[in-house]
């Protein structure tokens, strides 16, 4: 049971753990000890492979399916999480669906509307489950954002314009729970040379021009990884970030200046 295996150290819970920053972060976070509790959506077979894989390696893993919009499931995963060891310490939340690069003028409001139930409702669902658990353990939560809220490229609004909104839940967090000793802050990646960015590739949502262009615009003038945000993750999630919070760090080659 995973409850035997824990012993005293609490789960990092990691949302959208089989996609592509968040099974970097998974990786990451088991390198330091942390076991880790993966929340996914649908992906069964990524989840167990991924629990599978870190197991292997010497850590410990182990998966939930849950719908980050619906709050009683979320919190009823939280629990179950909870109980089954020494508590939650840490919530990386890198869940998020596929956001299609189109104007805003062509989004219609429905589509907003879901999106911003995916990401701004769906951040607030898994904060207002896990938030005692936090104060228990003084715990932190790092949320993976954009970095087109600090920069904006053009048609991005539909990820800017809620992931936007999560930012700010990141901000008020902080504000009202740090005399808890619970921390919150955000990283915003910019486009990587892997994740999400190929699928948008293959779909003809950003093209070569497209990249070349970011990359005129970045100083570094190279893509950054899925594993350069879980580096940063796991940097703001650690002891050493302690005296950090309601701050949002990009991660971007330089891309935000």
């Amino acid at each position: 049971m995973a409850s035997e295996q824990i012993g005293d150290r609490p789960w990092t819970v990691v949302t959208g753990a089989t996609g592509g920053i968040g099974s970097s972060c998974v990786r990451r976070l088991s390198v330091q000890g942390k076991p880790i509790a993966l929340l996914y959506r649908s992906s069964s077979e990524k989840a167990q492979a991924l629990e599978k894989s870190v197991d292997e390696a010497g850590g410990l893993a182990r998966s939930w399916k849950t719908d980050l919009t619906d709050p009683k499931a979320v919190k009823a995963v939280v629990d179950e999480i909870d109980n089954a060891g020494s508590g939650i310490g840490a919530v990386v939340h890198a869940a998020g669906p596929l956001v299609p690069m189109t104007h805003l003028s062509k989004v219609e409001p429905s589509t907003y509307a879901e999106h911003l139930t995916d990401e701004a409702a769906s951040f607030f669902n898994l904060v207002h489950a896990v938030l005692p658990a936090l104060r228990r353990s003084q715990g932190n939560v790092v949320a993976v954002t954009t970095v087109a809220t600090s920069r904006y490229p053009v048609r991005d609004g539909l990820s800017a314009g809620t992931k936007g909104a999560v930012e700010q839940l990141v901000r008020a967090f902080a504000v009202e729970e740090g005399r808890f000793g619970v921390r919150f802050n955000s990283i915003g990646p910019a486009i990587l040379g892997d994740g999400m960015v190929q699928k948008l590739r293959v779909q003809g949502e950003l093209t070569e021009a497209d990249l070349e262009e970011v990359l005129r615009r970045t100083p570094m003038r190279r893509f950054g990884s899925t594993m350069d945000i879980a580096n940063a993750v796991a940097f703001l999630s650690s002891d050493e970030a302690n005296w950090i919070t309601g701050q949002k760090l990009n991660v971007d080659g330089g891309y935000s200046i």
